[in-house]
């Protein structure tokens, strides 16, 4: 396994959640929130959650931050959906980015399930 670029190996689960989100926003995700999920999680620390227009919209949300983490050698763990696009799940460790098709959001209700999780101020562009 490669190692993380010497001015990413300290990145932080906060750091690589907001890159997430940073990356997703200019691939137009929608709905995008971060929860902080540390210390009431015992897999992960930060949950990114966004939405997608189309399945290919949401499979093009999860390639965007694939592709331009991978430039940092910062690859997932774990991928499950991206065939399908309903409902993508990158897993980098600390932070796990959940992409779905709009209609399954609601359903799955991730921010329902873990309303005991901060939302993270997310940087205004």
């Amino acid at each position: 396994m490669k190692k993380l670029k010497q001015q990413h190996s300290a990145t932080s689960g906060l750091e690589l959640a907001t890159s997430c989100a940073k990356i997703a926003s200019d691939a137009k995700a929608e709905e995008l929130i971060v929860l902080d999920v540390e210390g009431i999680s015992s897999f992960a620390d930060y949950f990114v959650i966004m939405s997608g227009r189309s399945t290919r919209h949401v499979q093009g949300i999860a390639e965007s931050i694939e592709n331009a983490l991978c430039t940092k050698r910062i690859k997932p763990s774990h991928t499950e959906g991206l065939q399908e696009g309903m409902w993508v799940l990158l897993d980098f460790d600390d932070v796990v980015v959940h992409i779905f098709y709009y209609d399954h959001r609601s359903f799955y209700n991730l921010e329902g399930l873990w309303h005991d999780a901060k939302k993270v101020a997310l940087p205004e562009e």
